[in-house]
């Protein structure tokens, strides 16, 4: 454990140092910055994951005195053999791109070309395995000339990167596991994860919530599965719930609108050990232009589906090609209408949610993200989704959770959970009491601790009913309920009876006769002295 932390201290350091060195060179907090400090990181990372690598596959390597050296000495044809038997997931990189390489290299004319080029060859290199791919077909690759965004001094800001880098060594962080990789992804990302508007899942879902979402949708072993969420964002559903069933026991599945959120997701995959599904990272438009499909041209289905999309956004701009013959079925409950004002408040998530139980295989399970206010809608397509869910026995369950979990919204969210093969009762929780108020920035955020989320997970999993907490009921408790998921419209009202003897009960009524009569003595006696009162202004009145 103390050796994780001083790891975990050492790393947040590095990436501290490199934001000091974009600050240095004009470029803190710029539109470019996390750029820079995202590929400078990953090709960090991606350098010491080959030497680790390389050092398992030959002692030679592993013993030299001078590794670089010892790697350098290879034959064309023996470092060929040896990048053959690395893992898909370790990236091909050639001795000359090696940081080592470039810090020896610091002084040569150009050195802001000689650094673009490495990355970029690199890049190139690995295209195959580590490229995003855009719904047009475009591949977006692992690295760009990252040195254009800085206006002069190029060669002094590629050489102050690379200062950076070689004095320190990912090796030691190569056996940690998953909570590890996501403390240190969750803070290389804090300063450019930001809500924007609440554009397409940017943000970064809250650690519990990702949590309760993948803990209640894998309560026992699984194998071999699909894992797909439409508006991935930064991926941090997806890792929990990768994690949770085992990186190669799944293969992921996304698709997002914005670049920022793909290249991002890029980079959690490879910190999580999943490179495998990178392929599969699909820069687009979900709901206008879904890309996974079948050899039919069907949209494919997953075994698993995990989502916070944008709950709001506008998009009147192709709202009614959505309204066409062959989105009947999958947009079942409707579109939502474009407001006469306000188009930005339209409904996107409800698409969204559409989308995903349409996406969901036939013994399939999901969770998505709602704002509350969907699981009471009296009416419209909310209500229709709900009842389609509760009609079709699809509804597992709905967890409210407390208010401000996201510190960038203070909207209150539930997660809806889907069981496609649900044949029994549903779990509905209220957790809004939970957790513990604290300040983020300039906003407050609820903060659950480790053992309120495992009630949370707990009490779902088990179907255990929690007074003023959870229930369980069957889906025509839900219809005799107009639908609704609330889980305080469930709970019983309770009243306490207490047995007493003929004596006590007099005595108990005496004495409330007596407090009465004092109430009524104090009443009569306001009563006159108002009356004393107007009668007095009325005298004055007219005496004027």
């Amino acid at each position: 454990m103390t050796k994780t932390i001083a790891f975990e201290t050492q790393t947040k350091a590095l990436i501290d140092d490199l934001k000091s060195v974009c600050a240095n060179y004009g470029l803190g907090n710029d539109g470019n910055e996390f750029k820079i400090i995202t590929q400078v990181f990953l090709y960090k990372f991606l350098n010491d994951k080959f030497v680790y690598e390389v050092k398992k596959i030959d002692p030679n390597i592993a013993k030299a005195e001078n590794w670089e050296e010892a790697l350098s000495a290879y034959s064309t044809d023996d470092y060929e053999m040896l990048m053959m038997q690395l893992s898909e997931s370790t990236a091909r990189i050639n001795p000359h791109h090696f940081i080592s390489s470039l810090f020896k290299r610091q002084n040569e004319p150009k050195f802001a070309d000689i650094f673009d080029n490495t990355l970029l060859d690199i890049a190139k290199e690995n295209s195959d395995i580590f490229s995003v791919i855009t719904d047009g077909g475009e591949k977006i690759v692992l690295f760009e000339n990252i040195s254009k965004y800085v206006t002069d001094k190029r060669d002094e800001f590629c050489k102050a990167i690379i200062n950076k880098l070689i004095g320190f060594s990912f090796e030691h962080i190569f056996e940690e596991k998953f909570d590890f990789y996501a403390a240190i992804f969750e803070y290389l990302i804090k300063d450019y994860n930001s809500n924007s508007g609440g554009k397409y899942a940017e943000y970064f879902t809250p650690h519990a919530v990702a949590k309760v979402m993948a803990k209640c949708l894998v309560p026992e072993d699984v194998s071999n599965v699909t894992c797909y969420d439409p508006a991935a964002g930064s991926g941090s559903l997806l890792m929990n719930l990768a994690h949770e069933i085992g990186e190669d026991e799944c293969t992921i599945y996304t698709q997002d609108i914005s670049q920022k959120s793909s290249n991002l997701l890029r980079l959690n995959l490879i910190l999580n050990d999943l490179v495998h599904s990178i392929p599969n990272v699909v820069k687009g438009n979900t709901i206008s232009e879904p890309y996974h499909k079948d050899d039919k041209g069907k949209l494919e289905t997953f075994d698993y589906i995990v989502s916070n999309p944008p709950f709001k956004l506008d998009f009147s701009d192709y709202r009614d090609d959505l309204d066409s013959k062959e989105n009947k079925e999958r947009f079942f409950a409707g579109i939502p209408k474009i407001p006469n004002k306000q188009k930005e408040s339209m409904a996107i998530y409800l698409l969204f949610l559409q989308h995903i139980i349409f996406s969901l295989k036939d013994n399939g399970k999901a969770a998505m993200v709602v704002p509350t206010g969907f699981i009471t809608a009296q009416s419209g397509i909310d209500k229709a989704i709900r009842q389609k869910l509760v009609d079709e026995k699809m509804l597992a369950g709905a967890v409210s959770m407390p208010s401000n979990i996201f510190a960038s919204t203070s909207a209150n969210v539930s997660i809806i959970f889907i069981d496609k093969e649900n044949k029994g009762d549903v779990v509905l929780i209220d957790a809004s009491n939970l957790g513990t108020t604290i300040k983020e920035g300039k906003n407050q955020k609820t903060v659950l601790s480790p053992e309120e989320e495992d009630i949370i997970i707990n009490t779902f999993n088990t179907k255990e009913p929690i007074d003023d907490f959870s229930v369980v009921v069957t889906c025509d408790d839900i219809k005799s309920k107009n639908y609704s998921l609330s889980a305080g419209q469930y709970f019983e009202v309770k009243i306490d009876y207490v047995d007493i003897t003929q004596n006590e009960f007099v005595q108990k009524m005496e004495s409330f006769d007596k407090e009465l009569e004092v109430l009524f003595n104090e009443s009569r006696l306001i009563q006159i002295e108002i009356s004393k009162n107007l009668t007095g202004l009325v005298y004055a009145g007219s005496e004027k």
